[in-house]
């Protein structure tokens, strides 16, 4: 099978199946990344420690800090004491909930983080409104352009009186260069 083929048969289980934890296996969220396909995991009871991400999933599906996995234990690992059986997402959760199978202690997640989202939806219609305000009163304003520390800075002066003084000095001089060519 092609790493392309491959892929495809992942993601499409990944997005497509809804799995239901058995008794062995529980739901962690990933609080980090170890590296060398190492994550932390914390399980609803607050206990932490290391799980390893397959072989079918590296480099095809990617986690990061605060999603929810299946966890399968391996009960001979020191430091290691999971596999990731199956990665979560949000339909997978609301699925999980539904069925009153989803942990109480990731419970209170879900209030304080639709609690965030909300406060996270004000904050930014603020700033859209105070940028709004900014652009309309400053948009001549070139002070907040990116400045090129690696040039010398060159600085030009825009009055109109001194080129029009200089041309005007020009036509004179050459008035008067014509006028003692003719003598």
């Amino acid at each position: 099978m092609s790493k392309a083929t491959k892929r495809k048969h992942v993601v499409k289980e990944v997005l497509e199946d809804y799995v239901t934890p058995t008794e062995d296996q529980q739901i962690m969220r990933v609080s980090g990344s170890n590296g060398n396909n190492l994550h932390e995991a914390v399980s609803d009871s607050g206990e932490r420690f290391l799980v390893s991400m397959p072989t079918k999933y590296r480099k095809n599906i990617w986690i990061k800090r605060g999603d929810f996995v299946i966890v399968d234990p391996i009960k001979e690992g020191g430091k290691v004491k999971g596999e990731i059986s199956f990665i979560l997402y949000r339909d997978h959760i609301q699925y999980l909930r539904k069925l009153g199978v989803w942990p109480e202690g990731f419970q209170e997640d879900r209030t304080s983080s639709e609690k965030n989202e909300g406060t996270q939806k004000e904050k930014s219609e603020r700033k859209t409104e105070e940028e709004e305000e900014d652009d309309s009163d400053s948009e001549d304003d070139d002070s907040d352009l990116f400045v090129n520390t690696n040039r010398a800075t060159v600085l030009y002066s825009e009055s109109e009186e001194e080129t029009d003084e200089g041309d005007d000095n020009e036509e004179e001089k050459e008035d008067e260069g014509r006028a003692q060519n003719c003598k």
